[in-house]
């Protein structure tokens, strides 16, 4: 008998560099294909899932800023990087015979459909994957951001935060070997600590809607089913 998930709507956020897999640049379909199957996974415990993904495998916006570009339109172009990682996960999706939708803040009605809340709201409610693009719609703000403000919209029980590491450590573990690894931590530590974990305004919209934020490794196959259920290693931030 499969274990109980502990929640019954998530949102999922994984970093465009998850979807790069060892390439530099861009998709590996292999890579996709696998979180599209710990997805599976999690519908078929009857977990309904909204998955936010970044662009920063293909482009980011900060930086055209940085080299003294438009920072607007720099953040437009990283938004339409959102939207290619989102079409691609939802055919692994499909691919897997999970019922995906692709929704995004920008209006782009041959390729997808557009963001709102009832869209969102009625297409979980008919068991399907909602994956959505294009980060909230509006410059300045991060994929991170998208992910707390969809899932407050979706009304989800948890964010699941996909990362290059197991959880959040107290310096970079790749970098810092000393470095060690918080098992709970609560919203206001996480700011207080400036722990990079997601950028501020993301953390602060979870708090103030009283969503958990979970932290784990992207990477392993069947992590996102296991932490679903309780097991695996993650670090968990919560008021409560």
């Amino acid at each position: 008998m499969p274990a109980k998930p502990l929640y019954k709507r998530v949102l999922l956020k994984a970093s465009g560099e998850a979807l790069m897999g060892n390439q530099g640049f861009g998709i590996d379909v292999a890579v996709a294909d696998r979180i599209a199957s710990d997805i599976a996974e999690a519908r078929a415990m009857g977990v309904e899932v909204g998955v936010v993904v970044g662009g920063g495998n293909i482009f980011r916006g900060v930086a055209v800023a940085s080299k003294g570009g438009d920072r607007v339109t720099g953040d437009h172009m990283g938004m339409l990087a959102t939207v290619i990682n989102a079409l691609a996960l939802a055919t692994s999706l499909r691919k897997l015979d999970i019922d995906t939708v692709v929704l995004s803040a920008i209006a782009m009605p041959e390729i997808c459909e557009s963001f709102s809340q009832r869209a969102t709201l009625y297409h979980l409610s008919l068991g399907r994957v909602v994956i959505f693009a294009g980060g909230t719609g509006n410059p300045f703000f991060t994929t991170d951001s998208a992910a707390a403000l969809r899932a407050a919209e979706m009304g989800a029980e948890a964010i699941f935060k996909g990362t290059q590491v197991d959880g959040i450590y107290t310096a970079d573990p790749k970098k810092d070997p000393t470095a060690t690894r918080y098992e709970r931590l609560t919203h206001s530590e996480v700011l207080q600590q400036g722990l990079a974990v997601m950028d501020v305004a993301a953390v602060a919209l979870a708090r103030e809607n009283s969503i958990p934020i979970i932290v784990f490794s992207i990477h392993e196959k069947g992590g996102f089913a296991e932490i679903l259920t309780g097991g695996g290693r993650a670090t968990i931030v919560t008021d409560n």
